[in-house]
């Protein structure tokens, strides 16, 4: 399943249309940094791996970008955690435990 990335930044976020609806991770940009403070996908679209390859498809413009990540979303955190080849934008000293 490939869906396009959208870097809406006016709205300062990152987005997926899915069947209609709208997946999302905010963030804010600081420098060359970048926290993705919330993700949210509707009710409709849940359990079919929107929310991960909506994070998976952000790392990659995130590491596209050359910025450093400062995961703030639980569900970032956790994606990172699961799949730790991503840790390597993480900002050093953040534990992803």
């Amino acid at each position: 399943m490939h869906h396009k990335l959208v870097d809406n930044s006016e709205a300062k976020r990152y987005e997926f249309e899915v069947e209609g609806h709208l997946a999302r991770i905010e963030y804010i940009k600081a420098q060359d940094r970048i926290y993705l403070t919330h993700t949210e996908v509707p009710d409709a679209l849940a359990g079919k791996g929107i929310g991960s390859a909506l994070v998976k498809a952000s790392l990659a413009d995130i590491k596209r970008q050359g910025l450093t990540l400062v995961p703030l979303c639980p569900f970032v955190a956790l994606f990172l955690k699961r799949n730790p080849e991503w840790k390597e934008l993480v900002l050093k000293g953040i534990n992803i435990a």
